[in-house]
């Protein structure tokens, strides 16, 4: 077996945060363009934090999140409204809770 001589490369903190910096903004827009609109089930009750299918079903059936269905057995779930959902029960910091009418 052999084995390649291991190289050590050393940069200052500046050098090598300024590298940083620029792999980040070389990787955000790749990153930015993989994000799908639309998810399975199984990562849409990942992001709500729910285990059970037949919430999922009741959000979609009373119309809470927005759904596409391109084939019978085929549901997909849209980012966007799961995210518009969480937000509206979202409560600032020191903001007295108002009761909301979704219950889940």
């Amino acid at each position: 077996m052999k084995m390649d001589k291991l190289e050590i490369i050393c940069l200052e903190s500046e050098a090598f945060f300024k590298l940083l910096d620029e792999v980040i903004k070389r990787l955000k827009p790749a990153h930015s363009d993989t994000a799908d609109k639309w998810i399975s089930g199984t990562e849409a009750m990942r992001m709500l934090r729910i285990k059970s299918k037949a919430t999922l079903q009741k959000m979609r059936d009373e119309g809470v999140i927005r759904f596409s269905q391109p084939e019978k057995r085929i549901i997909l779930y849209d980012v966007s409204s799961i995210l518009a959902y969480l937000e509206d029960f979202v409560y600032e910091p020191f903001e007295m809770p108002a009761i909301k009418k979704r219950k889940f």
